[in-house]
């Protein structure tokens, strides 16, 4: 009876799609200063209603549906019952539609590259675009609806250090609207100075992390109305992947050209015991929590990680 009981456990286990796992460093306590991790998974789902679930870009949670929105690259959209109370309590799919125009004919491949995810105050969705840069309107059937007007800086290509360089990041906040951050700065500026802009015109700077390449893969708005911000760093295959989330103090940031005040929440080394992965996505599901997901980069050796943890005040 035991090897039959142990036998249907493993088997289940190997049918599972949402596995508990630990990318911190061997230590007691999941507090780090005033964030701290509170649940951890893996994410297995091959795929989900006919589309593969594979290179997540990032994340939106609507609170009173309980939807959890992940985009992909190449214009994938997945949807998720989710719900988080002291853990990751509920994680299930519900379906999926690949993005499209308006006329539901297909975008280009340059024009598919969606990285950045967030809902307006209406709930609905809003994605944004690497490679052709653009920031869309969509309905959850995945048909682009409208598209919203870049400011002029965003607006040339020849502005941004390259094509895959451009629209990463995607928020709204209810003060400013729309927030968006190329990955990396634009041309003609300092290399290490990132800056956040808001659809209306209002720009907000901060210095990018000392690390090499350092890049904003993710952005969030906090519960006072700051920024959370996701840097990423990688160099080559040996050598470390860091990320850091960081905070931006927007409310103190008053003047055009000054430089905000940052704070550093959590820097994540692969060299000093993170197991970590190509984090790209970040979305607040509650107050002060939020969740944090990686890109697989359709990549047999790497992993979807989805991790869900609370910053204090």
């Amino acid at each position: 009876m035991k090897i039959i009981f142990f036998l249907l456990f493993f088997l289940s286990a190997l049918n599972a799609e949402v596995h508990n796992t630990d990318i911190a460093p061997f230590v007691e306590s999941k507090q780090f200063g005033s964030l701290r991790i509170l649940d951890q998974k893996r994410l297995d789902f091959k795929a989900i209603a006919g589309i593969k679930f594979s290179e997540i870009s990032d994340l939106a949670y609507e609170q009173k549906s309980k939807k959890l929105y992940f985009v992909g690259d190449e214009g994938k959209l997945f949807v998720f019952d989710a719900l988080f109370g002291k853990k990751i309590d509920k994680l299930e799919p519900l379906g999926s539609v690949r993005l499209t125009k308006g006329n539901g004919k297909a975008f280009a491949p340059w024009q598919c590259d969606s990285e950045g995810l967030a809902l307006n105050k209406k709930g609905e969705l809003c994605i944004s675009f690497e490679g052709r840069a653009k920031i869309g309107h969509f309905g959850e059937n995945g048909r682009m609806i409208d598209s919203y007007a870049l400011p002029l800086r965003l607006r040339d290509p020849q502005n941004y250090r390259s094509r895959n360089k451009s629209l990463e990041a995607l928020a709204w906040h209810p003060r400013y609207g729309l927030l968006t951050v190329a990955e990396w700065p634009l041309k003609q500026t300092e290399s290490k100075v990132q800056t956040v802009y808001a659809l209306q015109g209002k720009t907000w700077h901060f210095k990018a992390e000392a690390e090499p390449k350092s890049a904003v893969v993710a952005i969030e708005v906090m519960d006072d109305g700051n920024l959370l911000v996701m840097e990423r760093s990688f160099t080559a295959l040996f050598e470390p992947l860091v990320v850091t989330l960081k905070k931006i103090y927007l409310n103190d940031c008053a003047a055009k050209q000054s430089m905000c005040r940052t704070e550093v929440l959590l820097k994540m080394d692969s060299h000093k015991g993170w197991m970590i992965d190509n984090f790209e996505g970040l979305t607040r599901v509650s107050n002060h929590r939020y969740v944090m997901v990686s890109d697989d980069n359709d990549n047999f050796f790497q992993q979807t990680l989805f991790v869900y943890f609370e910053i204090s005040d």
